[in-house]
């Protein structure tokens, strides 16, 4: 199991609403295991377990709910 994080910068995280749909979305997959939302910053930070789900899955679905990613970064944590 690897453990990687992705970091999100989202073009417009509008409140707790979208924070909490963001959450609750990512969440759904399996392999998810922390989901961090920081609507003032345009920040969401997944960590997963990368045998359960790719970035760029979590990255389609963010676009599929309406939401344009800027950029994104993912670091690699070793067990």
């Amino acid at each position: 199991m690897a453990k990687e994080s992705a970091y999100f910068q989202m073009k417009e995280i509008t409140g707790t609403h979208d924070a909490k749909e963001l959450k609750r979305e990512m969440e759904t997959f399996r392999g998810v295991i922390s989901v961090s939302v920081n609507a003032g910053k345009n920040m969401l930070a997944v960590d997963y377990d990368n045998s359960g789900v790719a970035c760029g899955t979590l990255e389609k679905r963010l676009e599929q709910l309406g939401y344009q990613v800027e950029s994104f970064k993912t670091e690699t944590h070793v067990m």
